[in-house]
């Protein structure tokens, strides 16, 4: 490296008498300590011939003739600027790695990492095996069609539904219906039926009364783009009073033709299904008949989503319901099992418990009122309408639901009164309190409707009853390691205690949906062994699964 130089600037004689002999002295001094520096340095330099001497004597020439007359050039030794360097790291060449790794310690120490990595890898996969066998398996799902993920909602009478007295109006309502989170709509009977005159019927032309073809299938697309099914009731004879099929010698030429109205409904329609009335009768009377109805029915290749027949009888006991949906072959059945005046909670556990124990639950539906029977409040009273509407929606099967029971609209002259839409205008007194009713039976129907929609306990979970007497009931809805849920009804006119206690009962639990919110609020707690329900209260309770 070559040296670095530094330039001085002597002192000024303060003595302008002094000598010239003293600066020629100094000067001399200088000369000789430059030449003894230079001689030093070229001892350090290699002898590489004598072109680098000529270009070190040039460059001291170079030097000599550009110092500044009184100016000394002082040169610092490489080894001082060397110290003033930053260390840096250069690391090992390649071949230096090579013969390092080589080594017989970095060999063993290789092999040993890699077998402790392969040793804690089988660990981890024989833990996690282990742990996948020791958990408990989930339960497969059950296969399900459409029909068995909400409630289906009825409107038998068209024109008392709304003010246009059409289909139309059922269309401008679908955003309130698709609210209240149900799955289907029911709709109709529809076509040209004079009453008990077979020879008048016409399935495939729409009552003039109630709109028209087109009505019809806007209605459907309305309903589709909301998620909502549209089954058609093709009763033959809604209107008359000689049965739903006329007479028995009428039934064979009825259902004759009716198997070409179900084309055109399917097909050209576009219904998702179809409900009929007095099954028992044609499924006896012309069995190959009923046969070929089904056939044209529930042929799902057709169509990507399955259609449904539904099957409406009069029957009220459990036994000849669960016999009468053995032989029909129907994918639903809507019977009066629930229907009856007389029937306490006793009697009442025992028919959903026959059903349920013999039918698989998705072929099981609960209805309470209908066209011939009429609303839900007429039936049972106002004041009990939420308990069963609490029930019809926690039982297993799917529940159908009359138009306006879910505002516990009551029967006037007949079993069709007018639908009450109600606004946001004030009023007062008793016309407040029956709105105000209104819209909390509203919104406790659309609360059941919307958890049971996404929880599988209550979808198709397992039906466990747990206590009944003759005005009480309490059931448990369980699916898996789903969350559980626990339905519990007072019918009597008093309060009752209830003292539940059963291996799959936690002492505690949480309000899900009650009758009363003033008294059990949502989210509350309440003791299983201590559980008081008021005069016609139902509550429905939950708890998580503890394994």
């Amino acid at each position: 490296m070559n040296p670095e130089e530094m330039n001085v600037e002597p002192k000024e004689p303060k003595d302008a008498d002094l000598p010239q002999v003293v600066s020629d002295a100094d000067a001399t001094e200088a000369d000789v300590s430059e030449a003894d520096l230079d001689q030093e340095e070229q001892e350090k330099q290699p002898m590489t011939g004598g072109e680098e001497r000529a270009a070190a004597d040039a460059s001291s020439a170079n030097g000599e003739a550009s110092e500044k007359n009184g100016s000394v050039n002082l040169k610092i030794p490489e080894e001082a600027k060397e110290k003033q360097k930053p260390v840096t790291f250069t690391g090992l060449t390649k071949e230096e790695l090579l013969r390092v790794a080589g080594t017989p310690g970095w060999v063993w120490t290789r092999w040993a990492l890699l077998v402790l990595f392969w040793l804690g890898w089988l660990g981890m996969l024989v833990g996690a095996v282990l742990i996948i066998l020791q958990a408990p398996r989930c339960r497969d799902l059950p296969a399900t069609s459409w029909w068995n993920n909400g409630p289906l909602y009825q409107i038998g009478n068209i024109q008392v539904f709304t003010d246009a007295h059409n289909l139309k109006g059922i269309e401008q309502k679908m955003e309130s219906l698709s609210d209240l989170k149900i799955k289907g709509l029911v709709v109709g009977p529809i076509h040209v039926a004079p009453a008990d005159e077979a020879a008048n019927l016409r399935f495939e032309e729409i009552s003039s009364e109630v709109g028209n073809l087109e009505q019809f299938k806007s209605l459907i697309q309305a309903a589709h783009k909301k998620g909502i099914f549209v089954v058609l009731d093709l009763t033959p004879n809604y209107h008359g009073s000689s049965g739903p099929w006329f007479s028995n010698i009428s039934v064979t030429n009825v259902a004759e033709r009716l198997k070409s109205a179900l084309v055109f409904w399917l097909n050209d329609g576009g219904v998702d299904g179809v409900q009929l009335s007095g099954i028992e009768r044609v499924a006896s009377v012309v069995p190959s008949l009923w046969t070929d109805i089904r056939t044209i029915v529930q042929n799902t290749s057709i169509s990507v989503s399955s259609r449904m027949l539904i099957g409406v009888t009069d029957r009220s006991s459990a036994e000849d319901v669960s016999k009468l949906l053995n032989s029909s072959g129907v994918d639903l059945l809507v019977s009066r099992v629930l229907r009856s005046r007389d029937m306490d909670a006793t009697e009442r556990a025992q028919s959903i418990q026959h059903l349920y124990s013999s039918h698989n639950q998705t072929k099981l539906a609960w209805s309470l009122g209908g066209r011939a029977e009429g609303h839900l409040a007429s039936l049972v009273g106002p004041a009990l309408v939420k308990l069963h509407q609490l029930l019809l929606l926690t039982l297993p099967g799917t529940p159908i639901i009359n138009y306006g029971d879910e505002i516990g609209l009551m029967d006037e002259d007949n079993q069709f009164p007018n639908m009450l839409w109600d606004s946001d205008e004030e009023l007062n007194g008793t016309l407040q309190e029956e709105r105000d009713h209104r819209l909390s039976c509203r919104n406790l129907f659309r609360s059941l409707s919307e958890l049971r929609a996404k929880e599988r306990s209550l979808l198709f979970g397992d039906f466990v009853v747990l206590f009944n007497s003759s005005s009480s009931l309490a059931y448990l809805r369980v699916w898996d390691q789903s969350e559980r849920y626990l339905a519990a009804f007072n019918w009597a006119e008093e309060a009752v205690l209830l003292q539940l206690s059963d291996a799959a009962l936690p002492r505690q639990a949480l309000v899900a949906v009650s009758t009363d919110s003033s008294v059990l609020p949502t989210d509350s707690s309440v003791d299983l062994k201590n559980l008081r329900l008021g005069p016609g209260q139902a509550v429905l309770l939950r708890f998580p699964y503890t394994g």
